[in-house]
């Protein structure tokens, strides 16, 4: 008999997707999500294809590694089709040595698959020139306030307040906060699951 707080392997399979894309999201592999949660590699991997019946006390710190809760992770739309994220419950999407004033939120629930809306606070100076990301999916990003110099691959655009760029994900991409001050940015991310 298991004590785990997911008896049924429809819940396993779930939860595991959920781990998967919240792990994604913030561009962890595995044994990176395994490292922050102090969890081993082979278990998160069991979570995510959902093979285990993992404890509380586990998807606790699977959860925490990924800035968010238990209950996000297991959250559902619901009958009717309809959620709302509340402010104060978005999921926070934390980069490693990001700078300080810089904020990702996922606007969307976190067990949406198909669309993610995700609201960024970049501060003044902030760039990830070095560490550029490159996925799967295609990004619509409107700038709300402020300026965002958006480069992908050898293509830079300067995007003002009110403007919107799209591009497709698998080209390395990065942005630089092109503003005296903070710019704020609203994406859109249709993941493409290899």
């Amino acid at each position: 008999m298991s004590n785990s707080p997911f008896p049924h392997q429809a819940d396993t399979v779930t939860l595991g997707a959920a781990v998967r894309r919240a792990r994604q999201r913030l561009g962890l592999s595995v044994e990176g999500l395994a490292e922050q949660s102090g969890v081993s590699t082979g278990q998160i991997s069991q979570v995510e294809r959902g093979l285990a019946n993992p404890s509380l006390k586990t998807m606790d710190k699977v959860a925490t590694a990924l800035g968010t809760t238990v209950a996000s992770l297991l959250s559902r739309t619901s009958p009717e089709g309809v959620t709302v994220v509340r402010s104060d419950q978005r999921t926070d999407l934390p980069l490693p040595d990001q700078l300080e004033g810089y904020r990702r939120e996922l606007l969307t629930p976190p067990g949406l698959a198909a669309l993610q809306v995700i609201r960024t606070v970049l501060p003044e100076g902030y760039t990830n020139q070095d560490s550029p990301y490159r996925h799967l999916g295609y990004e619509s990003v409107t700038v709300l306030q402020g300026r965002l110099q958006v480069v992908v691959g050898t293509t830079s655009v300067v995007v003002e307040a009110g403007d919107t760029i799209n591009y497709e994900c698998s080209t390395a991409h990065y942005w630089a906060n092109a503003h005296p001050g903070e710019t704020i940015v609203q994406g859109c991310v249709i993941p493409v699951q290899p």
